[in-house]
């Protein structure tokens, strides 16, 4: 960083009419960049592969113009939604601190979504803005048309996107704890998305839990983005930027066991999260054979089941460096977590059961087990795991009676069904809403079915996951036809590429001539299952 800069940077950091103060009280998020640039302006904040792209001053200098930009020259409003549909880049965290900086929120897309799922979250979040990197560009675009909006898009790396983060610094802007910072848009039952709110008072008190419950974090340490930045490896930048952690995004812009070990002797203290299946692909590389290992510090995995043959193996492979959350996008992050020492802790007499939990609650988090009345149920015994506390989500947007009955009493209710044991160890027993995780991805099967009954010769469809050896689970359709129909298997995956994204797509089809069904009419999942 140059001294002239670095010089006008401090200047505005420390000016009081120019940054905000910071103090004790709720405040925006994009306070704690501000703090930690003005503490070390120089400290590296952005890294593309080995090379080091941005200290701690330019990014909150980048992140200020950029709220000037979204503000003057796109007449965005506090509260107003802005869309990032990105991949993984270095213009990740300045746009998302962008967003906070100015008050807006941010709402951060899957890349891996179909343009037409993409589009119903645009019209959903009423997205005043959309931004997406070149090779989404074309997608983003299909997805406003869809949408039937006038958004403006702009694409990352052209000229009016760099004159957006031409403009003039401003203030950040003062918000409550409870104002709006991430729209997370997770699937439902119906299949429709939801857009989970998430307040800048949530991410705080995440960021809080992480070092509480997680794990530590050094000045100089990196956090190595290899799982979408979009979801819970982009929700992790908070708690790196409070203490002048570097961000590190793979040249990949993805995960990729060779890239990852090839990183990791250039940057110091690295943290990554993944999904379990990622962990099982970097234990299974060749690459990490070879590896050093001396600068891997945390692999937090979560968003999935880690099975217990699976983390030993991670675990003489990778050694005492695995740590677990457990949380759901109605509560970031944050409802258990699993720590290192525990997981490490062989000699304990019940090691095994304590690993093939998802660990206690978090810090700021009230857990139960309940049962259908929202009564605790006795220790040992499962019912639906319910969270409260000041990380779970006021609501989802726009949707009063979605939010009244997933927060009744009170409570969050999941959906998964666990039990306790007389230490708070939460096990998960099942996912009461037949939700397929494949790569750490969520699949919900109604949407899939949904799609496939389009065609004309599909009488029923049912869709449930499989065991996969490397993504976890994959997706797999009973189809019954109807009466002398051909359907090919084709026409199918073609149907299913035009609606949804592709990873959602049936790898299995079978054709059976009827489905299990209980005395109601209520397919048997369970039976469909044990077929396979």
């Amino acid at each position: 960083m140059c001294p002239r800069r670095c010089d006008r940077l401090l200047s505005m950091t420390i000016a009081s009419d120019a940054w905000p103060a910071i103090s004790c009280a709720p405040m925006n998020l994009a306070e704690l960049l501000i703090r930690t640039a003005a503490a070390a302006p120089d400290a590296p904040a952005l890294a593309h592969g080995e090379r080091t792209a941005m200290d701690f001053g330019a990014l909150a200098l980048a992140s200020a113009r950029l709220a000037g930009g979204l503000a003057s020259r796109l007449e965005l409003a506090p509260g107003d939604r802005v869309a990032l549909i990105m991949k993984n880049g270095l213009d990740y965290v300045p746009l998302l601190f962008g967003c906070w900086h100015g008050g807006f929120a941010a709402v951060p897309v899957n890349a891996k979504l179909h343009a037409k799922e993409i589009a119903y979250i645009l019209a959903d979040s009423g997205a005043r803005a959309a931004i997406a990197t070149p090779d989404l560009a074309e997608t983003a675009a299909a997805a406003l048309a869809e949408a039937g909006t006038r958004t403006p898009l702009l694409v990352t790396g052209t000229p009016d996107f760099r004159r957006l983060g031409d403009a003039d610094a401003v203030p950040a802007a003062a918000v409550s704890s409870d104002r709006l910072a991430w729209l997370f848009y997770t699937s439902g039952t119906t299949g429709k998305p939801k857009g989970a709110m998430l307040t800048h008072g949530n991410l705080m008190t995440m960021t809080l839990c992480y070092f509480a419950d997680v794990d530590h974090i050094q000045p100089g340490d990196s956090i190595l983005h290899a799982a979408p930045m979009s979801h819970g490896s982009g929700l992790y930048i908070l708690p790196h930027v409070v203490q002048a952690a570097k961000q590190v995004i793979p040249e990949s812009g993805g995960f990729d066991p060779g890239e990852i070990c090839a990183l990791l002797p250039r940057h110091r203290g690295v943290t990554m999260f993944a999904a379990p299946t990622m962990v099982q692909r970097l234990v299974d590389s060749p690459a990490l054979a070879t590896a050093s290992l001396d600068n891997l510090k945390t692999i937090v995995y979560g968003g999935a089941p880690m099975y217990v043959a699976d983390l030993k193996r991670a675990l003489d492979r990778l050694g005492p460096r695995l740590v677990q959350i457990y949380g759901q996008g109605e509560s970031p992050m944050t409802i258990t977590a699993l720590s290192r020492s525990i997981i490490a802790d062989r000699a304990h007499p019940r090691w095994e059961a304590r690993i093939a939990s998802v660990g206690q609650r978090q810090i700021a988090v009230e857990l139960m087990v309940g049962d259908s009345e929202d009564r605790p149920m006795p220790t040992g015994e499962a019912g639906e795991v319910l969270a409260r506390g000041p990380s779970v989500m006021p609501g989802y947007w726009n949707k009063p009676e979605a939010s009244a009955q997933t927060l009744r009493s009170g409570w969050l209710h999941t959906g998964d069904v666990g039990a306790l044991d007389e230490d708070g160890f939460l096990t998960l027993k099942d996912r009461s809403k037949d939700l397929i995780i494949s790569g750490g991805s969520n699949i919900y099967p109604r949407e899939v079915e949904e799609v496939l009954l389009r065609h004309p010769g599909v009488a029923e469809v049912a869709v449930v996951g499989r065991p996969h050896p490397e993504w976890g689970e994959e997706v797999v359709a009973f189809v019954v036809a109807r009466s002398e129909a051909k359907v090919p298997e084709a026409e199918l995956d073609r149907m299913c590429l035009e609606a949804i994204a592709r990873f959602k797509r049936p790898r299995l089809y079978r054709f059976v001539g009827e489905l299990p069904k209980n005395n109601y009419g209520k397919v048997l999942k369970t039976a469909l299952r044990g077929m396979l």
